[in-house]
């Protein structure tokens, strides 16, 4: 079933046109995601195809009484509420529903009452809070009444996911959801929206998710679309086949047109117009031949201060924050091209690490002392505010006219930000023309080209695009030089680094020999081991025989016995319950107290049916 239609859309910003005649759809159980270059409008298009913006031409059809929930990149909350009552007003049939139950029950209008509870039992609402709340904390936001305002912006988005999810929709749109979210987030998000029914449209750059997750991918290039049905990988092999079929062509049609301009620089002058579909050819070969295609990148290795025997000795560091313990009595010897990834739940001190040891900010003992030959590079979350007045191409001269490569070769300002594909129309726009992610790709050029020797990245996968990651990849593999990189890019860790400091919390800081993924099997291997020996462990204590349970105890059958007249009283009492709550004669604090009695009833009921047929099945061999 066909869910959305865009036909023909187009989308421009003054004179910059982000895309023309666009044509795509979405069906029933798709999980798409959307690839394209940072500043080719693929938030710009979610929006649109949400309802949020309109398009310049064209038109956006859904299907009639699709239900759609969008998580831009930057949501908007109401400053002044508490976060769960954030998360409930986006559902209004719920909250409405709520509220009406609550006020039916303070009125002691018993009429209203069953209504209200009627539309509970419909939505599902008894339990919703407690939904709220599973959700809220799977992503790591724990105090539920906290006032928005309050909220940093990588809480703001996660509590904006929480509500998109707990909405349920036909349709969800999804900008960039694995942005400020840790790596056991990540995860659990990725196994959310694979079990899911929900049919999904995302832009995001995390490939593992697209790998996981998608069933479609959909990619802008060019101010076209072009659709590949699979997964990543099969994206990637589609993809290739794709430009190389188009790179044939444009040879082949270079080749013919060398051959017809041959022709018309000897074709006589009289004869000219007795050729006109000659010269008609010729102009439609010219156009053919200079169709664009990527080209293979360039292998570039900047050149960098080579570093001493001493890099960077870390001995006894400490830091934390009043009761907040970052990392205490942390040692460690760099050694030369050294790629190592910091990892850990969100707040316990990566980033604070990075800033210690690159000497922005003491710590609270001990010390990092760098090599004399150490020159930090060091891309951070808040990066350099740009004057957006300057050109593009400004900014980088203003840092060097010339990037120095190895082998005393040099490549120009202009060449270097074509490198990080700022092609060069782009490279005389106003700063204040980018995306975020273009300007996050500006900024790491800058600290990129200053030659350094030690990079220090912290998070440069937030906002980037997948073909600026793997320039960026391909970069730091040829780098001469150590890296230290903090990344929740699962794909990017396993790219890129050696081995890995995990944060662990309260202090703990652990040096791992392995990429993220042979530290994440690692660690499941480490729980299956503890949860198997504590299983082992209950079971010794159970029972001291290796023979199977086949009859019940003499306490189990007194139990047993007695659950069928406990499970028949707890049925008796719903009963009665109900009957009191819709006679009309009960007081508001009676109705209040009998609700809720009624919720603790059923969940009785299900319990001791579910141990009820656990005993059954030994009573019945």
């Amino acid at each position: 079933m066909n869910y959305l239609q865009a036909e023909n859309i187009s989308k421009s910003f003054g004179d910059l046109l982000l895309f023309e005649s666009l044509s795509l759809s979405v069906n029933e159980g798709q999980k798409i995601a959307l690839i394209a270059k940072n500043g080719t409008g693929k938030s710009t298009l979610l929006s649109i195809l949400a309802l949020h913006e309109t398009c310049d031409t064209g038109a956006v059809n859904h299907k009639r009484d699709l239900s759609i929930a969008y998580l831009p990149q930057n949501p908007v909350l109401n400053e002044d509420l508490q976060i769960i009552d954030q998360v409930l007003y986006a559902s209004p049939g719920i909250a409405q529903a709520i509220q009406s139950y609550e006020k039916a029950v303070e009125m002691q209008d018993s009429a209203r009452l069953e209504t209200a509870m009627a539309e509970m039992d419909r939505l599902n609402a008894w339990d919703y809070e407690n939904r709220i709340k599973e959700v809220l904390s799977r992503l790591k936001i724990i105090n539920f009444h906290q006032i928005v305002r309050e909220l940093s912006g990588g809480q703001r988005k996660r509590v904006a996911l929480a509500q998109v999810l707990l909405l349920q929709p036909d349709l969800l749109i999804l900008d960039e959801p694995t942005n400020h979210l840790d790596l056991d987030m990540i995860e659990w998000l990725e196994e959310y929206l694979s079990a899911s029914q929900l049919t999904l449209l995302m832009v995001t750059h995390d490939r593992y998710f697209l790998d996981r997750v998608c069933t479609d991918i959909i990619e802008m290039m060019d101010k076209k679309i072009y659709r590949y049905q699979g997964n990543y990988q099969v994206y990637l092999a589609k993809r290739q086949q794709r430009l190389e079929l188009a790179q044939r062509k444009v040879d082949k049609a270079n080749s013919l047109m060398k051959k017809e301009l041959d022709w018309v620089n000897r074709m006589p002058k009289a004869r000219g117009t007795k050729a006109k579909y000659r010269m008609e050819s010729f102009a439609e070969l010219k156009k053919a031949a200079k169709k664009e295609y990527i080209p293979e990148q360039e292998d570039i290795q900047i050149e960098s201060l080579r570093l001493g025997k001493k890099v960077l000795e870390i001995d006894g560091l400490t830091k934390s924050y009043d009761d907040l313990l970052l990392f205490k009595n942390f040692e460690y010897k760099f050694q030369r091209l050294e790629r190592i990834g910091l990892v850990g739940p969100n707040g316990v001190g990566k980033s604070t690490f990075l800033s210690v040891i690159s000497g922005q900010i003491p710590p609270d003992s001990g010390q990092a002392v760098p090599g004399s030959t150490v020159r930090f590079g060091f891309y951070e979350q808040v990066g350099i505010q740009f004057n957006p007045s300057d050109k593009v191409i400004d900014v980088v001269k203003d840092i060097a006219e010339v990037v120095h490569m190895g082998g005393g070769r040099v490549m120009t300002a202009s060449q270097f930000l074509d490198y990080f594909l700022f092609p060069p129309d782009v490279q005389y726009n106003f700063v204040s023309k980018l995306s975020g992610g273009e300007k996050r790709r500006l900024y790491l050029c800058t600290v990129l080209m200053q030659n350094p020797n030690f990079i220090i990245l912290d998070e440069p996968t937030n906002d980037l695009d997948i073909m600026t990651l793997n320039v960026l990849e391909d970069y730091l593999l040829r780098f001469q030089g150590c890296v230290m990189i903090v990344s929740h890019d699962r794909y990017f860790l396993d790219k890129v680094v050696d081995h890995l400091f995990v944060f662990d919390g309260g202090g703990v800081v652990r040096d791992f020999p392995g990429n993220y993924s042979i530290y994440r099997d690692s660690r499941e291997l480490e729980l299956e081991k503890s949860a198997a020996k504590a299983s082992a462990k209950t079971k010794k204590v159970k029972s001291k025989t290796d023979s199977p349970k086949t009859r019940l105890s003499y306490k189990e059958k007194i139990e047993f016995e007695a659950l069928e007249t406990e499970i028949a009283e707890l049925e008796n009492e719903k009963s009665l319950l109900e009957e009191q709550i819709n006679s009309g004669e009960c007081s508001s604090d009676e109705l209040l107290e009998k609700s809720s009695r009624i919720g603790e009833v059923l969940r009785l009921i299900e319990d001791k049916e579910l141990r009820w047929l656990e005993l059954s099945e030994y009573e019945m061999k």
